[in-house]
């Protein structure tokens, strides 16, 4: 980033845990932006994925749909493939 915010990274990050400050490490986890949300049941995931849209939309954030994946039982996460 030669033109951008030096630590441009670390910073984003930073933001990425202010602003999920709440649900960070109890149903959620993130990675610049890759952002991971762990529920025990399906219910309860509706729930977090809403609480986490829901504060996504409020900071004026964006998601692309085509990297979105939802309701998924494994995926793979900083290289990591994760399942139940």
């Amino acid at each position: 980033m030669p033109f951008g915010l030096i630590n441009a990274p670390a910073s984003f990050q930073r933001w990425m845990n202010e602003i999920l400050s709440d649900y960070l490490d109890i149903f959620y986890v993130a990675y610049l932006d890759d952002i991971l949300v762990f529920s025990p049941d399906e219910e309860t995931h509706w729930k977090h994925i809403q609480a986490i849209l829901t504060r996504v939309q409020d900071t004026r954030l964006t998601l692309k749909p085509s990297k979105c994946e939802f309701h998924a039982t494994e995926t793979e996460y900083l290289g990591y493939v994760i399942s139940p």
